[in-house]
């Protein structure tokens, strides 16, 4: 399956002069997503993470900028206008697609966990992508009882008030109880900043629904004004995670997570440092 084109923000040799036609990005965000991040890296565990789709790019270009980066991946994968069902096709080219990833039933049951991260509303893409990934396991024989374990979910939720009547996507699908308890967890985020991540914000890349799957043309770089603001900003996420503040603040936040009592955690805090 086609990827869309992404710049290599870490290694920006190949912008030339992109970045001369964007305004200087504002990072009014900035102190919220690297708590983000850190809250993503503590609570993902040991793991490999992969960022669903396009809503939580920032968190991934930040990260980027870290030693965290050899974890970090991208899967611009979007279930819009597939929910009707898949087709065999469609699953085949689904199954390419993740299995280029790293994320095989043969993948899953090996190496480190795999959690998937992404901006939750309603869960339904976390819902499409399990599911996907359920009958995958099940056609290929591979262990669940071992694959259970090893797979997990991360929502970046909006912050609302802890109350007994809170919205919590995961108690409206079955399929979560057939993880840990630790398969399903969430992050919150101020709503001015899970709306402009969700629904504002400029993106690198265009959306990769159903239609664009084996469009071809989805393999070339965008130069519109739209995506030149988006690769302005990501660039400078990235460089706030490569900087020195941004590295203190991260460490900061890590530092106040459960996980701290783990070795990779500790380990992960002297390279930031």
């Amino acid at each position: 399956m086609n990827r869309p084109y992404r710049w290599d923000l870490v290694r920006p040799d190949q912008l030339g002069t992109l970045l001369e036609r964007a305004e200087e990005p504002w990072l009014w965000f900035l102190d919220e997503l690297i708590e983000c991040a850190a809250k993503v890296v503590a609570r993902a565990g040991d793991a490999d993470l992969y960022f669903v789709g396009r809503s939580a790019d920032s968190v991934h270009d930040l990260l980027s900028g870290t030693p965290w980066r050899e974890r970090i991946h991208q899967l611009p994968l979007s279930f819009a206008g597939a929910r009707s069902g898949l087709s065999e096709s469609d699953v085949d080219t689904l199954r390419g697609y993740l299995a280029s990833a790293g994320l095989s039933p043969h993948d899953l049951a090996r190496g480190r966990p795999k959690v998937f991260v992404d901006l939750v509303h309603s869960g339904q893409t976390f819902t499409e992508l399990y599911g996907l990934l359920r009958k995958w396991i099940d056609d290929e024989r591979e262990a669940w009882s071992i694959v259970r374990g090893r797979l997990r979910f991360l929502g970046i939720t909006v912050r609302e008030r802890t109350t007994p009547s809170a919205f919590r996507w995961q108690q409206h699908f079955d399929w979560p109880a057939d993880l840990p308890a630790n398969g399903v967890r969430n992050i919150s985020l101020a709503w001015p900043v899970w709306h402009y991540f969700g629904d504002r914000q400029e993106k690198l890349t265009a959306s990769f629904p159903r239609p664009r799957w084996s469009d071809e043309n989805g393999r070339a770089p965008e130069h519109s004004e739209e995506r030149l603001r988006g690769l302005a900003e990501a660039v400078a996420i990235v460089e706030a995670g490569r900087s020195k503040a941004g590295r203190n603040l991260l460490v900061r936040h890590l530092r106040k997570e459960p996980a701290m009592a783990e070795s990779w955690l500790r380990t992960l805090i002297t390279r930031l440092r």
